[in-house]
């Protein structure tokens, strides 16, 4: 897949092209990209997503600090690469693009810069200023420009529309399964070891403490989760467990994060990991020791390592 953060490299004889956030790049999405796959593959063209860098709400600033990404800009790239994209153009959101309407984008960019073969929208395609833009509107103007184009059905699973919103709310309520069925894939957290209070060391849990990449990307909500950890080329097996300790973090709404590495004794500060979120094990509980504390960490390893033997690879 070849990236474009500006426009005027982009030379493709025959694009066909997708425009939209792409956040998560889950289920719903992957059916649009499939499809824009086979027109390309069909029509002699090549498929390319034209998405946006930084996200709008952070540049009109409605209310940016409630904003929360299932994914980060790079995290995006890898999605749409696994995917099967051909191109992707990372145009720079501002304010004087966010002016411009409808019209005048499809024109001055789709059609006059980028030279438009088809453009494939979803069901519930919305864009340009205050999102006027529309089907109805969109269906005269590729009569008006000469390209040609398509919308698809809404994809439907256990009776409801895939969303990005949808997978952030089950995230947020950390039913990691529905999550994961929305997106396709395990959720993913990238971040960087930071210093902790080190009180695992004392009770034989040692756990590295999470500060994500990025202060916007959701955090999923409280509990102990079986994850799988990538650290330097390698694939590790984890408990986690997400809290509040807002006076020593910066990951959104303050959550902490901690991470039991199994079967690993290595100092890995500052070093970058990805966490895989595969099961919720249980929610938070206080305990009234430490050695309670203990022994329920030995029944959630307990657990997680059984999962991980018979129901997961």
């Amino acid at each position: 897949m070849k990236v474009y953060r500006d426009v005027s490299q982009f030379n493709v004889a025959k694009p066909i092209l997708t425009v939209g956030s792409f956040d998560g790049v889950h289920l719903g999405h992957r059916k649009v990209i499939k499809h824009l796959n086979e027109i390309a593959r069909q029509n002699g063209g090549e498929s390319v997503i034209f998405t946006f860098a930084p996200h709008p709400r952070l540049v009109l600033k409605k209310d940016p600090g409630s904003l929360r990404l299932l994914t980060t800009l790079d995290e995006k790239i890898e999605q749409l690469e696994q995917a099967g994209v051909d191109h992707l153009i990372i145009y720079p959101f501002t304010q004087a693009f966010s002016e411009l309407s409808y019209t005048d984008f499809v024109r001055a960019l789709l059609v006059n810069q980028l030279h438009i073969d088809s453009l494939v929208v979803g069901y519930d395609h919305k864009f340009g200023k205050d999102r006027k833009g529309d089907f109805d509107m969109l269906q005269s103007l590729s009569l008006a420009f000469n390209f040609k184009l398509e919308k698809l059905d809404v994809l439907l699973s256990d009776n409801a529309n895939i969303s990005s919103t949808k997978i952030r709310e089950a995230l947020q309520n950390g039913n990691i399964s529905k999550a994961n069925r929305y997106l396709g894939y395990p959720f993913s957290l990238h971040g960087t070891v930071v210093e902790g209070q080190k009180l695992g060391r004392k009770i034989q849990f040692p756990t590295a403490n999470i500060e994500a990449s990025d202060p916007h990307k959701i955090i999923p909500g409280y509990g102990v989760y079986a994850v799988l950890i990538n650290l330097n080329g390698a694939t590790h097996r984890g408990m986690l467990n997400i809290g509040t300790r807002p006076t020593i973090n910066n990951n959104a709404d303050h959550r902490s994060i901690e991470v039991h590495i199994f079967d690993f004794d290595q100092d890995i500060y500052n070093q970058q990991l990805e966490l895989k979120f595969i099961k919720k094990i249980r929610e938070e509980q206080k305990f009234g020791s430490i050695e309670g504390l203990r022994m329920q960490l030995g029944k959630d390893k307990s657990t997680i390592l059984e999962f991980f033997r018979s129901e997961y690879c």
